[in-house]
């Protein structure tokens, strides 16, 4: 079975990817964050580097899905691919950060890859407001994030609200994270896991 998270810059898609991959003891995949040689340099100078950096992820989460379709395990994933080809790269693109001739490249490609590859089974989205994500990733402390700014978090929110709206991929769970501390508190963590089960047992 694949399960992913989708959502917003800060809502929790790693934190929840981690408590829940424990809880079922599925295997995680993460977001490649850490050893991505472009997100720095792209929160300093997005126009330089934008293409670069979405061409990344696309290969990055592209292999991913292949290797999760050919392990037979369970395994649930932080972010999807879909995220990168209907939020991400269009949002720079309209913002005038993505070149015109970068852009149609990038949908080609993805268009390829999408051919080819499955929808999870089991999509869950982290749907937040912006003052929640400001929170949240003020909290984590990563430096490249600080110069993300109000406007941004905005526009990726509602290209996210969009996109969800008429995703017709496979099973969708929406959790509303505002009001919910899965983290420090269990009976949170365990209103989320009683959604998924629902969602599970209906897979069957």
């Amino acid at each position: 079975m694949h399960v992913a998270i989708a959502g917003n810059i800060g809502a929790g898609k790693t934190t929840l990817t981690k408590l829940i991959a424990n809880h079922y003891k599925w295997k995680a995949e993460y977001e490649d964050v850490i050893e991505n040689p472009f997100l720095q340099d792209f929160y300093e100078d997005m126009k330089r580097w934008s293409f670069n950096l979405q061409i990344y992820f696309l290969n990055s989460r592209f292999r991913q899905i292949l290797q999760i379709r050919e392990s037979n395990i369970d395994i649930i994933q932080d972010r999807t691919i879909y995220e990168d080809a209907f939020i991400f790269a269009p949002n720079l693109h309209s913002m005038g950060l993505m070149a015109n001739r970068d852009y149609e490249n990038y949908s080609s490609l993805f268009n390829l890859m999408e051919s080819v590859t499955e929808a999870p089974d089991l999509l869950i989205y982290l749907r937040s407001s912006v003052p929640n994500l400001v929170k949240q990733i003020q909290k984590r402390g990563r430096e490249y994030e600080n110069s993300i700014s109000i406007d941004y978090l905005n526009k990726l929110n509602e290209r996210y609200e969009a996109w969800i709206q008429t995703y017709d991929k496979g099973k969708l769970l929406i959790i509303d994270v505002d009001e919910l501390d899965f983290v420090d508190k269990q009976e949170d963590f365990g209103v989320i896991l009683n959604k998924i089960d629902g969602e599970i047992n209906g897979l069957f």
